[in-house]
């Protein structure tokens, strides 16, 4: 059946989902049904949805606080990692931010659906610029990282932490970007890898903390 959990990876998913597994199945099984021909996903993702996608997005949830009680997904898409996050972490405010409608809308139907309650906003990141902060911003498959915290350290409250999915080239993601950080307020970046053994492709993470104004000293203005 397309969408089904693998039995390998059960154990890895009764730790990441607990109580709420089956809300991230039938999510699963919602994307499979409607995500190719939705253009959500390609039809060749349908058979590795739960490791490559599902899994590897709840594995965020190793790198978000216990403190965190908001957090925004920019570029939400499909839902990865936002709406896994969100049945994840039911103690978490789950903002989705997305430009296009008619993702906009499945995701509205997947929130309905699966009452999870979360927020949904159609908009460009940059719209929302000092009129909303949340305790965490993350992000999948948007931008390089240089162009992504230009769209997303302003989002972060101070002492918040953007915290945003990563490939093999993180860290020359990270050099390539280090100077808008620091103009943005940001901290040290540092790389994260989480799910080791467990999966195929573990999850990396860039994780860059927002220092509070006071103690920005060096950033460039203009």
């Amino acid at each position: 059946m397309p969408g089904q959990l693998p039995d390998p990876l059960r154990p890895l998913a009764e730790r990441l989902f607990a109580g709420r597994l089956p809300l991230a199945e039938r999510y699963t099984a919602l994307l499979a049904e409607a995500g190719p021909e939705r253009g959500l996903i390609g039809p060749r993702e349908v058979d590795r949805l739960w490791e490559r996608h599902v899994l590897g997005c709840a594995l965020l949830v190793e790198a978000i606080g216990p403190q965190a009680r908001t957090l925004a997904d920019v570029g939400s898409g499909a839902g990865l990692p936002g709406v896994v996050v969100a049945i994840a972490r039911p103690d978490l405010q789950v903002t989705l931010i997305e430009t296009m409608q008619r993702r906009v809308t499945w995701l509205e139907e997947v929130d309905a659906e699966l009452g999870l309650g979360m927020e949904i906003i159609r908009a460009r990141a940059e719209e929302l610029h000092g009129t909303r902060t949340f305790d965490v911003v993350t992000a999948r498959a948007v931008a390089a990282l240089d162009k992504l915290a230009r769209w997303t350290l302003p989002l972060v409250a101070e002492g918040g932490e953007l915290a945003v999915l990563k490939g093999s080239k993180a860290a020359e993601e990270i050099e390539q970007a280090r100077s808008t950080l620091r103009k943005l307020g940001g901290g040290e970046p540092r790389i994260e890898i989480h799910g080791g053994p467990e999966v195929e492709v573990p999850t990396t993470v860039v994780r860059v903390q927002r220092r509070a104004a006071g103690s920005r000293k060096g950033d460039v203005r203009g």
